[in-house]
């Protein structure tokens, strides 16, 4: 197919992925003066009934002009550029992001830090605020669909389930039309979505268990569960995850829809209290109403100071009743905004006599799009109603008005930016590595100069380093300045506590950590 011009005007490239409802491919617009780079995702029907076509056709074109309307209004979702039909099979055109996915940056530098996964959940929370306001559910997001686009480190959300299960509308005895398949990824879909009940706490199931890989490296298949509550065990996995996370983690999936977060704006709130809440609930304070001696009056008087007095004190009951249920509702937010106060576990820092230790990220394999899945696949919203309407005639491929991209291939010669979060992840992994033994990958983060100054004999002596409370305190474009605490975990328990700074810089194959110095001790041991 790679000779094939699809419509006359799109040029296959190369193959991207392939799964039970097509393929996606790279492929590059022949009619454009920049022949800019796309995606297209190459749609089969299992059925090859003639009604169930016309109904397919249908749902395509009215699941396509949702695809198109979420593109156009948020950049971190690709933008639909055309739709039709080829030869029996439907076709989506959409925007190519150059970067790599979640699962992708995971398998070349290793696990994220707090920060760095934190910084990507608030992001992509941003998202499904927006995506759920249009009333749709994603339904499969997973590691593999969630791209960092080259440049501004943004994560775009790609393959929306509904537009695949379009392809699945087969008819009942009864002659109604219904899916005949299930939308999602084993071990991100939870129990409501594998009956054919997706709610938005199924996004946000999903979304906590791509974080919870993040922190892990580890697919949820491969963590162990509660046998009674049937509950997903991580955290051993993930020792330096703070608890307020982890807390927000655990909420998101919890095994019952009606547990975790109502909606993703619930989590974001959860997630960064201090930046997105503005109402402060008080208890309930006591009147400053002076009270006055009464005067005489008659007994008449004394039966209606007893009913105000009673009035009173039902008004009271029932306050005290309002508050109590209050705070029950705000018990999870409580104990989150007692979990900021605290400081958050990291990756330790240096000893005494410290020396001086490289921090930076991995070294990473290229960032290219990957190949191997289908990176950008089309994005579309839970089935609508199927209405009949006369067989169609095959239709042509058929251009969408939308504005012309922007940020489909980055100059090659622009500088190299480099993330915060990165920046931060990247300290955060190189002490997750020197605690975990793990030398080999812990240099790779270093740049050459300080690799050929590291010693494990030295991280040998501690049960464990940490690194927290990284603060940025300069920056260019592709170098960021930061200082935090290591602690030294000695194996008897004891610690030691430093201040100490870090130099992390963008480079080709990623970012590293080019310069580490110590500042001062902060605790001695």
């Amino acid at each position: 197919m790679n000779s094939q011009l699809i419509n006359n005007r799109y040029q296959i490239l190369k193959k991207l992925g392939e799964g039970g409802f097509g393929t996606t491919y790279l492929a590059e617009d022949t009619q454009m003066p920049s022949r800019r780079r796309c995606v297209i995702k190459q749609l089969k029907p299992l059925a090859h009934d003639p009604r169930i076509y016309q109904l397919i056709g249908e749902r395509f074109q009215r699941e396509a002009a949702i695809l198109e309307d979420l593109g156009q209004k948020n950049e971190q979702i690709p933008q639909l550029y055309a739709y039709g039909e080829e030869q029996g099979q439907f076709y989506l055109v959409q925007e190519y992001i150059d970067g790599e996915t979640l699962s992708t940056k995971v398998g070349n530098r290793g696990v994220l830090g707090d920060a760095a996964v934190r910084d990507i959940l608030l992001k992509l929370l941003a998202v499904l605020v927006y995506v759920h306001d249009h009333r749709i559910v994603h339904r499969d997001i997973k590691p593999d669909n969630i791209i960092l686009r080259r440049g501004d480190e943004l994560p775009v959300l790609i393959d929306f389930g509904a537009v695949k299960e379009t392809m699945g509308t087969v008819m009942t005895a009864a002659g109604n039309p219904t899916s005949s398949i299930v939308i999602g990824t084993p071990g991100f879909m939870p129990s409501e979505q594998s009956i054919g009940r997706p709610v938005y706490a199924t996004d946000l199931y999903a979304l906590g268990l791509t974080a919870i890989y993040l922190l892990t490296g580890k697919v949820p298949q491969e963590l162990a569960t509660e046998p009674l509550t049937g509950e997903i065990q991580w955290r051993d996995h993930a020792p330096g995850v703070s608890p307020s996370l982890a807390l927000v983690l655990d909420k998101a999936i919890k095994s019952h829809y009606q547990e975790r977060f109502p909606t993703a704006q619930a989590m974001q709130e959860a997630l960064a209290p201090s930046s997105s809440r503005s109402t402060i609930v008080l208890p309930p304070s006591p009147s400053s109403t002076a009270v006055h001696p009464p005067a005489p009056q008659s007994r008449g008087g004394d039966w209606l100071k007893f009913g105000i007095v009673g009035g009173v004190m039902g008004l009271v009951l029932l306050a005290g009743f309002v508050y109590l249920q209050d705070q029950q509702q705000k018990a999870f937010e409580e104990r989150l905004n007692q979990l900021q106060r605290q400081s958050p576990p990291g990756s330790p820092s240096p000893p005494a006599s410290p020396p001086a230790s490289p921090e930076s990220a991995p070294e990473a394999s290229p960032e290219n799009a990957p190949e191997a899945s289908p990176e950008n696949a089309p994005t579309v919203r839970v089935p609508s109603p199927y209405l009949p309407s006369p067989q169609p005639s095959p239709v042509e491929l058929s251009p969408t008005p939308t504005p012309t991209p922007s940020r489909i291939e980055p100059e090659p010669s622009a500088s190299p930016y480099l993330d915060q979060a990165d920046a931060i992840s990247t300290v955060e992994n190189l002490y997750y590595l020197v605690s975990n033994r793990q030398y080999d990958q812990a240099v790779q983060l270093f740049s050459p100069q300080l690799a050929s100054q590291f010693d494990p004999k030295f991280f040998n002596q501690f049960e464990r380093v940490t690194v927290e409370n990284l603060q940025i305190t300069s920056r260019t474009d592709a170098m960021i300045n930061l200082q935090g605490e290591n602690t030294y975990v000695y194996p008897d328990g004891t610690t030691q506590r430093e201040l100490r700074s870090y130099t992390v810089r963008k480079t080709d194959q990623g970012s590293e950590i080019a310069a580490s110095d110590f500042i001062k001790v902060i605790k001695f041991r």
